[in-house]
Parts: structure tokens; C-alpha cells; sequence
């Protein structure tokens, strides 16, 4: 393997480089956000029941997310490292200890899927059955049936770790659009389909999962040459999985901490009315218009900063972080413009009642002035994983959603104003900012003046 030449990572221009493998993954995340909203479409015009069920069920599905994508951010970086170490033993080995793990991450979420769905919804803040029984039915599926959404994540990653975000992007729409088009199949029977409702939005959302994840397979076996998946690797390596969690566990608390942030904003909302919950779950599935092509972004901009930090240049790593940070706010003053100017045309898609449009404007409106400030803090939290200090990540997560939006929006609630506990955001967000600053010196400090410089 000595002669395999320099992968583009080390060589190519940073500015050609992070379009390159950022468009394909942020083309894939926007399908996947459409997947989102056209999934809360559809299950809008069952009932809005239906809608704040998701909703509900939200802070399970982040937890499910949590774990696949934490350990394939420390995966991603290791291979990525390994490769620009030109170590292709261990980029082997730890690709295929990653497999393994997101077999047992779905192996757990099987049995969640199994005993603890009921007793979730049973703890839910609302007197509404109907809205607990279409979560049960929903979430039930998705976690029964997770092992195609690991799956999917894994070989989806692995494309990324050696720079080939075309094919991720493949995988990922192929599988988001098959969802969107089984979603009014299966959940209003048409073509002499069943009628399903919420079961069937779950089932299309598995059957696409399953698409992604047989895609990723085949292109890693026809197209990634740089590693080999090989039984013979698929050892679990107790150094190789402390060094992948090492590095993803920040991410997996970080996203587990958002599902403790929604559910205690679901409980606060709830307080109010059953409409304000829902208001929330839709302002999460638009915002994921303007968040995922920037998670897009920080998946390409993981790799290449893990690649150049192995291969010992500095200034490539420099330029990747400061065109990371330029692009995700244009992406973010998109998301402004949109909040701010248009909520009331994005709301009247999910067929809103009268209350739920009143609340839907305001909230928009308001926790909208936010993105810019999130969008640094996005990128930068990205490089305190990609370069080992997925601690601080980790921290200023826990701060901005547990030590500063709970809390606040818990004071702000009892103004007995619910458009109050929107300002929460705004707020937590400053606090991020204030954290990523000052742990990301530190990081310059200790890490990034001290890479040296092989141009």
C-alpha cells in the first residue's frame, strides 16, 4: 500500500476541496431534510395529533441518532487519521470494529424498542390517548427496526473518511427519497396499498433506511479502495472501540443531552397546551432545512481537518476551519430571512389550526435571531472532536441546553406567557458562543501551534 498516491485531502486547494465534498453531503442532508418536513406533511393531514405525536417522539429518535452518529464522528476521524498517517492496517481495523458497533448500538435499541416505548409515552405531559397511542405505533418501529439506520450511518461514514461524499450523497437521497414516496402509500394506502397512518410514515422511513444502507455496502466494496472490509478485521479491539468512543462520546452526550432539552421543553410546553408542543416539533423539522446542509458541512470538514492534522499541515487545517465558519453562516443567514420574514407561508403547510399559527409566527420569529451565533459554534465544536478535545464539545453542550435554555425557559414560563419561553434559545445560545471561544483558545494553544507544517 506504499504507493497508493496522496489522497486529496492533502493536496488539493482548501476552498475547491471543501466544495467538492461538502456539496454532495449537503445535497444529501437538504433530501433528508425534506424527508423530515415531508413526513410531518403528510402525518399533519391525519390529524394534528399525529403531528404532535412526532413530536413526542423526537427526543427518543435524537437518542437513536446519538449513538450511531458519536461513534461514526470518532470512527470518521480515526480511519481519516490512519490514512493520512498512511496506516491502512489500522484504518481496516478500526472501519470494521465500527460495523460491529453499530450492530450492538441496534441490538440496544431493539429492547428499547421492545419494553420502554409504552412507559416513555406514558410519562408524557398530556391527557390526550390518541396522541400517545400514534407515538407508540411510530416509535415502536423506528427502534425495533434500527439496525438499517446503523447501518446506513457506518457505511455512510466510511465513504466520507476517504473523501468520496459523492457516493455518501447517493446513499443518503436514494434513501430519502424513497421514503418520501412510500410515506403517502403506505400512510394513506394508495395503489391498493393498506391504509397504515403513523405505522405506515414508520415503515417508510425503515424500508428507506434499508435502501441507504445497501448502497453504502456496495460502494464501499466496488468504489472506497482506500479500505478493505474484511472479516478478518471484524475483531472487537477494546483499544481500537475506548479510542473510537474517545472521540465520539462527546458527540453521543451531546445529541443525548438534546433529548433530555427536549424532553423537558415537551413537559414545559405541554404546560401550556398541546398546540405550543407542537409548534416546537415543527420549528425543529423546518430549522433542519438551514442545521442539516450545515452538518453536511462539518461532516466533510471532519475528515480533511483529521487527515491534515495525521499528515502535519497546519495551514491547510487553519484554512479548512476559517472557510467552514464562512460558508455555514451564509447557510444560516438563509435560515433568518426565512424565520423572519416567512414564517406564516412555512407554517401553512402543516395545515395549521388558528392557534397553532399564532404561536407557529411568533416562535419563528423569535428563535430565529439565533442561528448565526450557532452556526460558529457548530464548526468549531467540530474541531475540538476532529482534533481530540471532543470534551469541550461535550461541555458547551451541556451548558447551552441543560445549565442555560432548561432552565431559562423554565423561569420564562412562568411569566405565564408561552412566546416568553422562546427567548430561551437566543440566550443559550450566547452562552454557547461565550464557551466555544474560550475553549477553542485553548485548543489553538495547546494543539493547533504545535501541528507542524509539511507543505
Amino acid at each position: 500500500m506504499d504507493n497508493v498516491k496522496e489522497n486529496k485531502m492533502g493536496v488539493m486547494p482548501m476552498n475547491k476541496l471543501i466544495i467538492n465534498m461538502s456539496l454532495p453531503m449537503m445535497a444529501s442532508m437538504l433530501v433528508q431534510a425534506m424527508y423530515n418536513i415531508v413526513d410531518s406533511i403528510f402525518v399533519s393531514h391525519i390529524h394534528e395529533n399525529a403531528l404532535t405525536a412526532l413530536s413526542l417522539c423526537f427526543p427518543i429518535q435524537i437518542l437513536v441518532m446519538a449513538f450511531g452518529n458519536g461513534m461514526a464522528t470518532g470512527v470518521n476521524a480515526l480511519v481519516s487519521r490512519a490514512l493520512g498517517e498512511k496506516n491502512y492496517d489500522r484504518a481496516n481495523r478500526t472501519a470494521m470494529n465500527g460495523v460491529f458497533l453499530a450492530f450492538a448500538s441496534a441490538v440496544l435499541f431493539l429492547l428499547v424498542g421492545l419494553f420502554l416505548v409504552k412507559p416513555y409515552f406514558a410519562l408524557q405531559n398530556t391527557d390526550t390517548q390518541q396522541i400517545k397511542d400514534f407515538g407508540i405505533q411510530y416509535l415502536t418501529i423506528n427502534c425495533v427496526f434500527s439496525i438499517a439506520l446503523y447501518s446506513q450511518i457506518i457505511f455512510e461514514r466510511l465513504l466520507q473518511s476517504t473523501g468520496k461524499t459523492i457516493y455518501s450523497m447517493i446513499t443518503q437521497g436514494a434513501g430519502a427519497i424513497t421514503n418520501i414516496i412510500l410515506d403517502p402509500i403506505l400512510i394513506f394506502g394508495l395503489f391498493g396499498m393498506p391504509k397504515l397512518g403513523v405505522r405506515g410514515a414508520a415503515i417508510a422511513t425503515v424500508i428507506g433506511q434499508c435502501v441507504a444502507a445497501l448502497l453504502g455496502i456496495m460502494f464501499n466494496i466496488i468504489k472506497n479502495k482506500e479500505i478493505t472490509l474484511k472479516l478478518k478485521y471484524l475483531k472487537p479491539e477494546l483499544k481500537l472501540i475506548g479510542n473510537i468512543y474517545s472521540i465520539g462520546a462527546p458527540s453521543i452526550i451531546m445529541m443525548a443531552i438534546g433529548t433530555v432539552m427536549n424532553i423537558g421543553m415537551n413537559h414545559i410546553l405541554l404546560g401550556f397546551s398541546d398546540t405550543a408542543e407542537t409548534v416546537f416539533g415543527v420549528y425543529y423539522r423546518i430549522q433542519s432545512f438551514f442545521f442539516m446542509p450545515v452538518f453536511g458541512l462539518n461532516g466533510s470538514i471532519v475528515p480533511i481537518i483529521g487527515y491534515n492534522y495525521g499528515a502535519g499541515k497546519r495551514k491547510r487545517l487553519l484554512s479548512a476551519i476559517k472557510l467552514g465558519i464562512i460558508y455555514s453562516e451564509v447557510l444560516m443567514m438563509a435560515g433568518v430571512l426565512v424565520f423572519e420574514f416567512f414564517p406564516k407561508i412555512v407554517l401553512l403547510i402543516f395545515k395549521p389550526s388558528e392557534e397553532m399559527m399564532m404561536l407557529g409566527v411568533t416562535a419563528f420569529r423569535i428563535i430565529g435571531i439565533h442561528f448565526p451565533i450557532a452556526a460558529v459554534c457548530i464548526i468549531i465544536g467540530t474541531v475540538f472532536q476532529a482534533l481530540n478535545h471532543g470534551m469541550y464539545s461535550m461541555w458547551v453542550s451541556v451548558a447551552r441546553q441543560l445549565l442555560a435554555l432548561l432552565p431559562a425557559a423554565f423561569l420564562l414560563s412562568y411569566t405565564g406567557n408561552v412566546n416568553m419561553v422562546w427567548f430561551a434559545f437566543p440566550i443559550a445560545e450566547i452562552v454557547s458562543m461565550t464557551m466555544t471561544l474560550i475553549f477553542y483558545r485553548k485548543v489553538y494553544k495547546k494543539t493547533i501551534v504545535n501541528i507542524p507544517d509539511n507543505e
